[in-house]
């Protein structure tokens, strides 16, 4: 693992303080590689947290431009960068906000035909993609390559994060939570459904702190459980998700 500067030493203090981190968790999250899929609601939340947080390597995947009514729930973009490349933003940001942190932006939308380049290589991925076909996409080939996957969503109120490791005998993958139905663009948007802002936030957060607790080994471990927030009632709930015998991804 990589030694911490005594800037960075100062600069990860609160962190080293805690018990459940230390030295050695600190120096875990400077050699970890994690890459972002997608830089919006979601992301916004994810991306300025591990940049502050150390995470050493990190690499956010984003096709999209601002909009002007992103900036409601993606604080990390301003109004005088609507029609600008959001992966790009969201490495300036990392940059500004640690340089220890090597980032790359990619402009590209994740498919089946490119995915591996990206993500091959990476230590956990955290998708807050948008649609279905992306996410199917990303959890069939990280089952496949055996690396962790946090997935968090958010629409209207609600929202819901988990960790995969389908390649395990007894942890599901995300087909297993989603099944085959879902193979297409075709599903519900924020644009369509709407999101409240700080849901966004909250559920990215979650996030975040999920992939920091898998990469530094704090806690139990969540693999297989759906943590879903109800964002009107203000109510946590921690379900488990079985492991489908017949899922065409990690069934085998």
């Amino acid at each position: 693992m990589s030694e911490l500067s005594d800037d960075e030493l100062e600069r990860y203090a609160r962190h080293i303080v805690l018990p459940q981190v230390g030295g050695v968790g600190q120096r875990k999250l400077k050699s970890a590689r994690v890459l972002v899929v997608g830089a919006g609601g979601i992301g916004s939340a994810i991306v300025p947290a591990l940049a502050g947080a150390g995470i050493g390597t990190l690499t956010i995947i984003d096709d999209d431009i601002v909009d002007r009514s992103n900036l409601q729930r993606q604080p990390i973009f301003r109004d005088d960068q609507i029609g600008q490349p959001k992966a790009v933003l969201a490495a300036e940001v990392v940059r500004a906000l640690n340089h220890y942190v090597e980032v790359t932006a990619v402009k590209e939308r994740l498919s089946a035909d490119n995915a591996e380049s990206f993500l091959a290589g990476h230590d956990l991925v955290i998708d807050g993609s948008d649609n279905f076909a992306t996410r199917l996409v990303v959890g069939d080939l990280l089952t496949r390559l055996r690396i962790p996957l946090v997935s968090a969503a958010a629409v209207m109120f609600q929202g819901q994060v988990a960790l995969f490791r389908g390649w395990e005998p007894d942890k599901p993958c995300y087909r297993c939570f989603v099944g085959d139905a879902f193979d297409s663009d075709d599903c519900d948007t924020c644009a369509e459904q709407g999101v409240l802002g700080a849901l966004t936030a909250t559920v990215g957060s979650f996030a975040a702190l999920m992939a920091i607790r898998v990469i530094v080994g704090i806690g139990e471990d969540v693999a297989g459980s759906l943590f879903l927030f109800d964002g009107e009632a203000l109510d946590w709930r921690k379900i488990r998700l079985p492991k489908d015998p017949n899922c065409r991804t990690c069934s085998a």
